[in-house]
């Protein structure tokens, strides 16, 4: 019984690894974007989403940098690229969306 009982915990364990490692990917800024009320430097950002349609949040991870959480709308398709939209104001590029392969951020 307590073999199993540790089994049952192990395959817990890995099914959640790998949950959580589907809800994230990597994306590259090619310039500086505001991302909320931050302003994050170009670089290769990991995004990691939570929760699904609009009740999701976005983190974005960077090496040296804080990470920014944001509200965002998960939307579930295939896209035949990756990238993020922007949207000019005041002079700033604005984050708008994240297109990853299997799902788009809306910000």
């Amino acid at each position: 019984m307590k073999r199993f009982i540790g089994f049952a915990i192990v395959c817990t364990l890995l099914s959640v690894s790998a949950l959580a490692a589907s809800n994230s990917q990597t994306i590259k800024f090619s310039d500086t974007v505001q991302v909320g009320s931050t302003v994050l430097p170009a670089g290769d950002y990991k995004v990691t989403w939570t929760g699904t349609g609009a009740s999701a949040q976005v983190t974005l991870l960077k090496k040296g940098v804080p990470p920014v959480t944001v509200p965002a709308t998960v939307v579930e398709q295939k896209n035949n690229h990756t990238g993020i939209s922007t949207d000019s104001q005041s002079g700033k590029n604005v984050l708008k969306a994240i297109i990853l392969n299997n799902v788009s951020l809306t910000l």
